[in-house]
């Protein structure tokens, strides 16, 4: 059987993935990117982080000890997850659209994607120790909050410009679902953060 902390090292590999994920779909949106590379990069990562995934599930179902409460466990990691499926999908669709270029407002949503991930890696391996870091844990699912709270403002800024701006009424729609796709994203953080902050709520 895996010992108890063994899934908080699952957890770690692959908030690690997410952030490399989110990483590359920061370069493939900066200008001049090499594009089919960072796709191909996304697609990799979100394909070893659902390796993880199983890997945690298939833990857990053969596990009696576990640190956390099972269910807990199961929506930890399968949010985490939808977080770097959410990147895949965004690049998916970026390719499939052949979008070459992309607004400010596009480019710092992903900065902000990149954001939420690193703040994520810095709050899974205090789970080792929830009681001692419940404080730190829940600062940086706060700051995830402010992140998911300035990513709606600035998709709402940018599909302003975007309504006002663009007469290419393809380019409009196109552009339309990448801030969408870019701004669930975030709400998928969020939903990480939600998860942490109820493992907490019941550790403490």
């Amino acid at each position: 059987m895996p010992k108890e902390e063994r899934f908080v090292d699952l957890f770690v590999q692959h908030a690690a993935k997410v952030h490399a994920a989110a990483k590359e779909l920061e370069l493939m949106m900066a200008d001049g990117a090499d594009m089919a590379l960072h796709f191909k990069q996304i697609c990799a990562y979100e394909g070893e982080a659902d390796a993880l995934t199983r890997q945690t599930l298939q833990a857990l179902h053969r596990s009696f000890i576990t640190p956390f409460d099972r269910d807990q466990i199961h929506s930890l990691i399968t949010t985490m997850d939808d977080t770097v499926d959410g990147i895949e999908d965004v690049a998916q669709r970026v390719d499939l659209y052949g979008v070459k270029s992309f607004t400010p407002d596009m480019q710092a949503l992903a900065t902000g994607i990149v954001e939420c991930a690193r703040l994520l890696c810095e709050a899974i391996p205090l789970l080792h120790e929830v009681t001692k870091n419940a404080e730190a844990i829940n600062k940086l699912c706060d700051d995830i909050g402010r992140q998911e709270s300035a990513a709606d403002k600035r998709q709402h800024e940018g599909l302003r410009i975007l309504f006002a701006n663009e007469k290419d009424p393809v380019r409009l729609i196109t552009l339309k679902e990448i801030y969408q796709r870019l701004e669930k994203v975030s709400d998928r953080f969020d939903d990480v953060a939600n998860v942490i902050e109820t493992i907490v709520i019941e550790q403490v």
